[in-house]
């Protein structure tokens, strides 16, 4: 650390190293590639191409052959020796580029020590992270201080190198004490922190009960204990829980993957997982008496279905104790939930507002457009709505003829879009995704700060309901941010009256509550933007009990 502090400014700081290279003329080690879920990116204001569909398998020959890759993909890193150290897990080039200042990404491996823990969302994350996963061998036995230190001593390096961005550090289980333990000991340095089922509840799990007898168990380790099935390979009983009879296909299940199980059992024998364990104990008890110290910005992710750490009740008592914590619950994942195919890492960081690439959030410029499969999700959302009222988009032609359809839309920025809400705002959902699916333009809303706001997420039942506007690319309502969405020439989205328009009482239907002085107006005229005034009509009625004439 001390060399590491005085090291000369003109120095190029110390970069994590690569896994040991192979000998000449033998073939690099890559993780077998897995299945994408999500497509590419797509440009600012153009509608992402879903690709084409392909026939689904049912989700336990899609769980057991991620699963299966899995292992097959520690088998290649299993063999290596020697102490923890760092490895790039994806070309950046070979996965599309990366977005252009993109901060330091860590990730920091659960019990099993491997570093491939994010193999299905390296494409995506390697698009918005340089990233680097921790490799810890199987015998290696440096103590959880030690890891510490070795993480901090690269959390600084790009510290010297990018001060002005922030460094991530996602982990799960012990990685994440590991993550906790950084951010205590460095409240100085800018961290997000990615708490995946953090192992801190450790002490109130059963793993804890059960630690206590592992030096009984007889050699080979006894791979029929379910608890211990579930820590070798992942959630078993959530796969078997989807189907009638579950005790025999999670007998199926195991069957089909007993030689990767038994591989897997070479490669954490007994002594291993009972070192691995002791250090999950010391890092929750390390961590759990210096939570007061973190002062890292930080989101926590809780399985709802963890059968080895109580992760829910852990997640409201993280939010609890550290400064700044969200938290963001999965009540149908598992432990192993990076594993699990409807889990997506990359669009929970930006739903929960946590993708920044400088001290502060901004959110036009640090706005990532969206994938096909976010925009799909956000489709769904309003399936029932679309279903109930079968909306119609009218527009008007520069020659003031009225049609049906957007043919009347602008298809260059920069354009406001000026309306008023209908009851509870219901409207918008269906707009924004209807004119981006049939144009292929991209509308940013201004929204309220309310929908931003880490005390407002405490007064909802589900602490990500405002995660898909985001998503969307809905920014807070400011004059600093209206300017910037005019100056790159997006389509901004105004509703003058706000959230009193939206919530207006019995008689205020298509009552307008705009501003007596419009000051988008003067701010449009400055950057000569189109402003296309527009409204919405027939909600109210419906929900009037269609009374009205």
């Amino acid at each position: 650390m001390a060399a590491l502090a005085s090291t000369p400014p003109t120095l190029t700081p110390p970069r994590p190293s690569f896994l040991p290279r192979r000998p000449p003329g033998c073939p690099r080690r890559r993780a077998p590639p897995f299945p994408r879920y999500a497509a590419s990116a797509s440009s600012r204001n153009r509608a992402p191409r879903p690709r084409p569909a392909s026939p689904s398998p049912d989700a336990t020959t899609v769980r057991r052959g991620v699963m299966r890759e899995y292992v097959e993909a520690a088998r290649e890193m299993a063999p290596d020796g020697g102490p923890p150290r760092w490895f790039a897990p994806l070309d950046p080039g070979g996965a599309g580029g990366r977005v252009p200042g993109a901060p330091t990404l860590l990730y920091l491996p659960g019990i099993d020590g491997v570093g491939l823990g994010l193999i299905r969302h390296h494409e995506r994350l390697s698009k918005m992270f340089e990233m680097w996963c921790l490799h810890i061998p199987v015998e290696d036995r440096t103590p959880f201080e030690r890891l510490v230190e070795y993480v901090e001593r690269t959390v600084k390096s790009d510290r010297s190198r990018a001060p002005d961005r922030p460094v991530y550090l996602v982990g799960e289980s012990v990685g994440a004490c590991i993550a906790l333990a950084v951010a205590a000991r460095n409240r100085d340095i800018d961290l997000v922190l990615i708490l995946i089922n953090p192992g801190t509840s450790f002490h109130k799990s059963r793993l804890h009960s059960l630690s206590a007898f592992l030096d009984l168990v007889p050699d080979p380790f006894h791979l029929s204990t379910p608890q211990f099935l579930n820590f070798l390979t992942g959630n078993f009983m959530k796969m078997s829980s989807t189907f009638d009879g579950a005790g025999q296909a999670l007998s199926e299940i195991t069957t089909g993957l007993l030689p990767s199980l038994m591989f897997l059992a070479d490669i954490l024998p007994k002594e291993s997982i009972v070192w691995k364990m002791k250090m999950l104990r010391t890092a929750s008890s390390f961590v759990n008496s210096r939570l007061h110290a973190v002062k890292a910005q930080s989101l926590v992710l809780a399985s709802g279905n963890d059968e080895l750490l109580p992760s829910h009740e852990e997640a409201e008592r993280l939010q609890g104790t550290l400064e700044k914590c969200r938290i963001r619950h999965f009540r149908d994942n598992g432990h192993k939930i990076l594993l699990e195919d409807e889990f997506d890492l990359a669009t929970t960081i930006k739903g929960a507002g946590y993708y920044r690439r400088s001290r502060q959030t901004d959110f036009v410029s640090d706005y990532l457009p969206l994938t096909a499969g976010e925009l799909e999700k956000a489709i769904d959302r309003d399936r029932v709505l679309n279903f109930a009222t079968d909306p119609v988009m009218l527009s008007t032609l520069p020659d003031g003829k009225i049609v049906r359809g957007l043919a009347g839309l602008p298809r260059e920025g920069p354009v406001v879009l000026v309306g008023y809400h209908m009851l509870m705002g219901f409207e918008l959902g269906p707009l924004v995704t209807g004119v981006l699916r049939n144009t292929g333009i991209h509308i940013r809303g201004l929204a309220h700060p309310f929908m931003f706001s880490e005390s407002s997420e405490q007064l909802m039942p589900d602490s990500s309901h405002f995660d898909l506007h985001r998503i969307m690319g809905a920014v807070p309502v400011t004059p600093v941010n209206f300017y910037k969405l005019l100056s790159e020439k997006n389509f901004v989205l105004l509703y003058p009256g706000g959230a009193r328009e939206a919530l207006h009482r019995k008689g205020e239907e298509y009552k307008l509550f705009w501003p007596e002085q419009s000051e988008f107006v003067r701010m449009a005229s400055r950057f000569g933007a189109t402003i296309i005034p527009f409204g919405v009509v027939g909600e109210d009625d419906l929900c009037d009990g269609g009374k009205r004439s």
